[in-house]
């Protein structure tokens, strides 16, 4: 990938990766003026990547509306920077997201930039384990993003994968060691492919898991 890029060049090489309609772009553009003003203050992402924020960041996210098509509700575990589960929910207002964040600062910025972007997002400043433990709604989708090992991943995510709720997770190149740690204690079904944006980057799809 490359690492220079103008924000406008990075932009539409994003929209190529992962076309959306013009209004969800516009969206987008004030998502990312809004992220832009809060990584001043609080430091959302690397700052190495921000001058590829649309193709590191925003593609990477989008990269997952297929697998959320069919969920109406989805719950995104260590939301940061909103990457991906505030991103889809700009996407497809339609449905519903719980943006789950325990950093507060961080949670103020998704619940802002969920407010200029449109999105239908409601946002826990909570640690994931207590807003799993505890939903009550039909949780179709887990998604999550550079947040923990899967082990880790699967255990606080236990509850919803109990109520039948499927999972999207962007993961690295790691996924392979993370599996064979995982299959020591759960049954997981699975699928992997690769990731749109990053060479090294792999996408695990998981329609079950349980504990042996």
């Amino acid at each position: 990938m490359i690492d220079q890029k103008t924000p406008q060049t990075d932009r539409e090489a994003s929209l190529r990766i992962t076309p959306v309609s013009r209004e969800t772009a516009a969206r987008l553009d004030r998502f990312v003026d809004h992220f832009l003003k809060w990584q001043r203050v609080v430091q959302l992402v690397a700052p190495s990547t921000l001058n590829r924020l649309w193709t590191r960041h925003i593609a990477d996210s989008l990269q997952l509306l297929a697998d959320i098509e069919h969920a109406q509700e989805v719950v995104d575990v260590g939301s940061g920077g909103g990457f991906p589960g505030l991103v889809l929910s700009i996407a497809r207002p339609d449905k519903k997201f719980h943006l789950v964040e325990s950093d507060t600062r961080k949670a103020s910025f998704l619940r802002e930039a969920a407010r200029v972007s449109d999105a239908s997002a409601e946002v826990y400043a909570e640690r994931v384990e207590s807003v799993t433990k505890r939903m009550t709604t039909a949780i179709h989708m887990v998604t999550a993003r550079a947040f923990a090992p899967l082990p880790k991943l699967l255990e606080l995510t236990e509850p919803l994968f109990a109520n039948g709720a499927r999972a999207a997770f962007l993961k690295s190149q790691d996924i392979d060691g993370e599996l064979t740690t995982a299959a020591k204690s759960w049954n997981v079904n699975f699928q992997l492919r690769n990731s749109l944006t990053d060479p090294r980057g792999r996408i695990l799809l998981i329609t079950s898991a349980e504990r042996r």
